[in-house]
């Protein structure tokens, strides 16, 4: 079943964060994942307003996405990102 990775992003340090979304995409496709939102201005249709980065990808299953979170080039990725935001990241299954 598809599933959905949602990251929410708060950054911190811009300039360092580059460093991280330039290397995100190699990373998502070679776990097979697709971006389907990354970034963008968010527009509050209801609740707090949302200030954070947002980003979507899709995997062909849960178990995909987790291989992407905890692959090789990720945590490199991941390791770049230290210190330049704050992430709340989440996966669940499409419908």
């Amino acid at each position: 079943m598809t599933a959905y990775l949602i990251a929410r992003v708060e950054v911190t340090d811009p300039v360092q964060y580059e460093g991280y979304k330039k290397l995100t995409p190699a990373a998502v496709e070679a776990a097979g994942g697709k971006f389907i939102v990354r970034g963008g201005e968010p527009e509050t249709l209801e609740g707090e307003p949302e200030t954070r980065r947002v980003v979507v990808i899709e995997f062909d299953t849960t178990d995909a996405a987790k291989a992407f979170y905890d692959s090789a080039l990720y945590v490199e990725a991941r390791q770049v990102r230290d210190g330049a935001a704050d992430m709340q990241m989440v996966v669940l299954p499409g419908v």
